[in-house]
């Protein structure tokens, strides 16, 4: 249990024994650091209703703590009301040798026994993965890095239609090409799809095929979705990310499941037929109006089969559930979770997470795109220019409610500036100081003296590197991987100003073996963390 968590309950049972009201208790840095690490206004919260004064609240607790002293140095109140915490150093040493001991620091266990299904990405296989959809991966796959780090046994799952609309429209833009080849008349779809893949997949069933095709025939939606489903999966493999199940969306008309479905609602009376479409009487449920299912034209509406998935995912057993969506589905996912629950589905195991949209930027300036048009920058091109490491940070660098700019010139510096080389060369110059220490016959085995580690600096990075398993704990609530990066970014930063005021290597044996111990320390946290975001940890740069 970390000193939080221990100061916390302390501060709970403390409550009890005074016959206080429990609140939500919560410990954070004092705006006046010489107070001390952490400070409560719980005292405060409670005035009102006990009719006390804080000040008096806050003595009163003081006096039933019941901690752990080795490790509290000093609590003590101040005015209004505040309690104070100041921590000794010699919880932070044995925080070091855990680590040291530990190289799965941080790792949690509440997952262990249970089965997630993350699913993400899920674009229909009607061209190249492109900027628009890699937030979308990278997000869905430190999501699943998350859950399984505190025990989760992870699906990732890949969700996509080759039936629809889209798909139509694509076998008729290169059918289309496949005329134009052969330079026979053939119009192109006004709302077909323009990239120069489409015409190197009519070259290639041309070459395979020949020139006796005609019109409607179905190898040019199939050799069009395969082409395009396989460039797909190196896009993402390229990015580190594999998945371990493609659903398709035409399963769920084929073995039924829509159909039955849509025979339950209608038991319940919850769908209706209306100018020509078929409804869902969300009404009923609670919401300001009724959704189409069915348009007139006989096309389902998304809603319809993502229901009958959703239903499957339920009926094989996953504790947790967690789409991945672009905002453009904050309007949609509600009813299907709405439909679930008039079936009769327990819902409260399925978590949707909503991102924003990347705009990518070059020199200041907005890069214009259009997948129809094929005005687009695929993810190849984009891992191409920068690299995976940083496509992956890029992503998730910034809370995914955020709208993210992407700038390119940013994410293609290769120094300093750019914050993935920044975590990254903080990783490998400790690589490069624990070379040097075995070079001059320092082992990160050797014995040392935590106690002489009490510069400010030190005991600052010390006081960072402690806080790793709460802030995965926190990340495995919120599933916000951006407070990753930022606690890397923040370690990375302490461990800079450390090596700027604490040399390493010295002619003090004893002082350079805790420092080596602290580096090594710093070390395995930093790969862990980056090890979440799937980033590399390169020992030199």
């Amino acid at each position: 249990m970390t000193i939080l968590a221990q100061l916390i309950q302390s501060l709970a049972d403390s409550l009890s024994a005074l016959g206080l009201p429990r609140r939500d208790i919560k410990l954070s840095p004092p705006n006046n650091p010489d107070f001390g690490d952490f400070a409560t206004n719980v005292a405060l919260t409670l005035a009102k209703d006990a009719g006390t004064p804080p000040i008096q609240i806050a003595n009163d607790i003081k006096d039933n703590l019941d901690i752990p002293t080795s490790f509290i140095e000093e609590v003590t109140v101040t005015p209004p009301g505040f309690l104070n915490f100041k921590i000794a150093p010699a919880y932070y040493y044995q925080i070091l040798s855990q680590i040291l001991t530990d190289k799965y620091f941080g790792r949690g266990s509440s997952g262990k026994g249970k089965k997630a299904n993350v699913e993400f990405v899920s674009a229909n296989p009607t061209g190249p993965l492109t900027v628009g959809h890699g937030r979308n991966a990278v997000l869905g796959d430190t999501v699943s890095n998350i859950l399984e780090w505190n025990g989760y046994e992870v699906t990732r799952e890949y969700y996509f239609n080759d039936a629809g609309r889209q798909m139509r429209i694509l076998g008729e833009s290169v059918e289309a090409r496949y005329f134009e080849i052969l330079k026979k008349d053939s119009a192109f779809p006004e709302d077909g799809y323009q990239g120069s893949y489409i015409k190197d997949i009519a070259q290639t069933i041309l070459k395979e095929k020949g020139e006796s095709l005609r019109t409607s025939d179905p190898i040019f939606k199939e050799q069009a979705e395969k082409t395009i489903f396989a460039d797909i999966k190196k896009s993402l493999i390229n990015l580190g990310i594999h998945f371990d199940q493609f659903t398709n969306e035409k399963t769920f008309y084929e073995n039924g499941d829509i159909d039955r479905f849509l025979e339950e609602l209608n038991a319940k009376n919850l769908i209706y037929e209306k100018e020509g479409a078929t409804w869902f009487r969300a009404t009923a449920l609670g919401k300001d109006q009724d959704r189409v299912y069915i348009k007139s034209s006989g096309e389902p509406t998304y809603r319809v089969p993502d229901t009958a998935y959703h239903r499957d995912k339920i009926n094989r057993g996953f504790d947790l559930i967690i789409d991945v969506f672009g905002s453009d589905h904050t309007d949609a996912y509600p009813d299907v979770l709405l439909a679930l629950e008039a079936l009769g589905e327990k819902t409260d195991n399925i978590r949707v997470l909503i991102y924003q949209f990347v705009t990518l930027l070059r020199s200041g300036e907005k890069v214009k795109m259009s997948t129809r048009k094929a005005n687009f920058v695929t993810m190849d091109d984009l891992v191409d220019e920068v690299g995976a490491d940083v496509v992956r940070y890029f992503f998730i660098m910034r809370g995914m409610n955020t709208h993210l700019n992407f700038d390119l010139d940013l994410a293609a510096d290769q120094s300093e500036k750019n914050p993935v080389f920044y975590l990254q060369y903080a990783h490998a110059r400790i690589c490069n100081i624990i070379k040097h220490g075995k070079a001059v016959g320092i082992s990160t085995n050797s014995e040392y003296n935590p106690t002489l580690l009490d510069n400010p600096a030190e005991i600052r990075l010390l006081k960072k590197l402690e806080q790793f398993p709460s802030v995965v704990e926190n990340i495995l609530q919120t599933l916000e991987p951006q407070a990753i990066a930022t606690y890397l970014h923040d370690t990375a930063n302490f461990f800079h100003k450390f090596y700027a005021e604490c040399r390493v290597i010295t002619d003090d044996t004893d002082l350079t073996n805790a420092r080596i111990a602290l580096v090594s320390a710093t070390r395995i946290i930093l790969a862990n963390g980056l090890g979440l975001l799937g980033i590399s940890s390169p020992e030199k740069m």
